[in-house]
């Protein structure tokens, strides 16, 4: 096949034992089960008004992306978990528990996933954002007097915290699975971009890693942040802590445009190397997936595709085609 010359631009996460992508008007998530079945959650995408609005705003956008993405996300993993945890059952004890699902689900709990999802992330990059500030000036406050490079050091710990965090977790078998579902989930998008017919053989011809990744936008956020914190200047922790707080919106907003930009300037040789501090952390992020792992991630892909392929052809009453499984909740 040649080359795509404008593909449609797709996105995705691993889940446990599967991927998830996400496609113009639906997400889905397809996930091997212990019987070597593949089975899809489909939910459609129903974006308001004033949220596709925010997505054209320049730094807005950044900030709607990652919240958005982190809502929906989590009710995928939350999918993905239960698909683990329901293989690890006896067939009487799952039979009670489908039993139980089917009757407590509700669109509270649906709200509660979501909430949980955000405030998951915002939980983290808190953390994430000031641990580091305080271990800086805990260990220098009486070596380094100078803000700028108190700051270059608070981001020197924060990438050794980051790195650590990764490796550790990397080791063990559950995590490093889901970063092979994350290599695989690459593999199917480079594919796809490069006009691949996606079968395992070819898929697995192309890197793990890619520019878009959502550990590139983690490692610029970093390095956004060691620039902006530079031109503020603070005379205690406490208004240390509280500047970056307040800054986290623009840093996330500004390493999500560099992403965007990196990813737009990919192809250009003197430009391009501004990409590879995201790669380079992809080399953690990612492992190499089996083929049995790209076989998920590309049924994950053509579900995706097939699915958005029938919705653009819905009459203006939004019904959704006959033979569709499509389910706000659960597909």
């Amino acid at each position: 096949m040649p080359k795509t010359e404008n593909p449609v631009i797709y996105g995705g996460q691993a889940v446990m034992e599967g991927v998830m992508f996400g496609g113009k008007h639906v997400n889905v998530t397809a996930v091997r089960r212990k019987s070597g079945e593949i089975t899809f959650l489909e939910v459609p995408r129903e974006d308001k008004g004033w949220v596709k609005s925010l997505r054209k705003i320049p730094l807005i956008r950044g900030i709607v992306s990652i919240m958005d993405s982190s809502a929906k996300g989590s009710k995928h993993l939350n999918y993905s978990a239960e698909a683990m945890a329901d293989d690890s059952m006896e067939p009487e004890e799952r039979a009670k528990q489908k039993e139980k699902e089917e009757s407590s689900w509700s669109l509270s709990m649906i709200v509660g996933v979501t909430i949980a999802g955000i405030l998951s992330f915002i939980f983290g990059k808190l953390v994430f954002t000031l641990v580091p500030a305080v271990l800086e000036d805990l260990l220098f406050e009486r070596i380094v007097n100078n803000r700028v490079l108190d700051t270059l050091i608070e981001g020197i710990i924060k990438i050794v915290l980051l790195l650590g965090y990764l490796w550790i977790i990397s080791l063990t078998p559950v995590v490093k699975r889901l970063f092979q579902y994350h290599g695989a989930e690459h593999k199917v998008i480079t594919a796809y971009e490069n006009g691949e017919e996606l079968t395992p053989d070819n898929v697995q011809k192309y890197s793990r890693l890619h520019y878009r990744c959502g550990s590139s936008f983690i490692i610029l956020t970093v390095i956004v942040g060691i620039i902006v914190y530079s031109f503020f200047h603070w005379d205690n922790i406490w208004e240390r802590m509280y500047i970056r707080v307040l800054l986290l919106p623009v840093v996330i907003g500004l390493s999500f445009e560099l992403l965007k930009f990196t990813n737009s300037v990919r192809d250009i040789p003197l430009l391009r190397f501004l990409g590879y501090p995201g790669l380079w952390l992809q080399l953690l992020t990612t492992k190499e997936p089996t083929n049995d792992q790209v076989e998920v991630s590309i049924a994950s892909f053509n579900r995706m595709r097939e699915l958005d392929a029938q919705l653009e052809r819905q009459t203006a009453n939004s019904v959704v085609p006959e033979g569709t499984s499509l389910d706000p909740v659960k597909g």
